[in-house]
């Protein structure tokens, strides 16, 4: 396996970030990650995944960031069931939840995904990520990591229903990315969010479309979840407090932004006289912020064409 050949190798892991798989209910695990940029030091483990044990095999929600890592999930999910690992949902495309596919993939898991990540998947885009990734997070993203594509491409929502557990698959993109999809269990009601839902740290906006993601935002709470499971940061208990902080910045992106846009003011001007104070102490809003607001500053000048 892929973590036994580079520790053999004399790749370290005696300062990885521990991996510990936390109950949700009855049937449903995750694992968190730190709040942090991806590094050689913690193994890419930077966003959070899932596990929902059925009678008729385990289901897992995102791969991780890389094959080490998604190799300690298997290792965690073992701890929990002996039962085979028969499918992985991808809520989204994003090399910190990817990396890891192969690993199930080599396990025999039918791995499901919305097709609009096609593009972004057999994109240059991609390829150049994972060739960056390669540099920057070696030894546990190297030349034997691969982009790995779903064997079930799905257009809009689904439902898998395995062993007696019904599984919501409902597409909410466009938003953080054009295929996102959330996972809710109606039985156990637990919805694993993906990256709608950032907690503790600045959510990443990227290219998102941020306008239907505050829209997704109100979709998620019309589902009678009593527990939230976000792409990154602990679990909610509490589903509209905890999906306040991700509205809220991206509500002040789009104002703040949007107004600069609108008065054609230079974007480094304008961020220079935005008040952010009331997220700077969040964990990387130093890395991410600006960026963040660059990126919705440029959409919202296209919005308003």
């Amino acid at each position: 396996m892929v973590l036994a050949l580079l520790l053999a190798s004399g790749a370290r892991a005696a300062d990885a970030p521990v991996m510990r798989a936390q109950q949700v209910s009855p049937s449903s695990w995750y694992v968190e990650g730190l709040s942090a940029l991806g590094s050689p030091a913690n193994q890419n483990f930077i966003s959070n995944a899932g596990f929902v044990v059925t009678p008729a095999g385990v289901v897992v929600i995102d791969a991780l960031g890389s094959p080490a890592l998604s190799e300690r999930l298997v290792a965690e999910i073992r701890k929990v069931t002996p039962k085979p690992i028969t499918h992985v949902i991808v809520t989204h495309y994003h090399a910190d939840h990817i990396y890891g596919l192969q690993t199930f993939k080599a396990l025999g898991a039918r791995i499901i995904a919305h097709s609009a990540a096609k593009e972004y998947l057999n994109s240059e885009a991609a390829h150049l990520r994972l060739e960056a990734s390669r540099q920057e997070l070696a030894p546990w993203v190297n030349e034997a990591t691969r982009l790995v594509e779903a064997d079930e491409w799905i257009d809009g929502s689904k439902t898998l229903n395995l062993g007696g557990m019904e599984f919501r698959l409902i597409n909410v993109g466009p938003s953080h990315t054009p295929e996102d999809l959330v996972i809710y269990l109606p039985q156990e009601k637990v919805l694993f969010a993906g990256d709608l839902v950032f907690r503790s740290r600045i959510p990443y906006v990227g290219k998102a479309d941020s306008r239907h993601w505050i829209a997704a935002l109100k979709t998620l709470l019309t589902f009678d979840a009593q527990i939230i499971v976000p792409g990154h940061g602990p679990l909610s208990r509490e589903a509209r407090k905890d999906m306040q902080l991700t509205h809220d910045y991206l509500v002040y992106l789009r104002e703040s932004m949007g107004k600069a846009a609108a008065n054609l003011e230079p974007f480094d001007e304008a961020y220079q006289n935005t008040d952010w104070s009331q997220f700077e102490s969040l964990p990387l809003f130093r890395v991410a912020n600006r960026m963040n607001a660059y990126n919705t500053y440029l959409l919202l000048e296209q919005e308003g064409k």
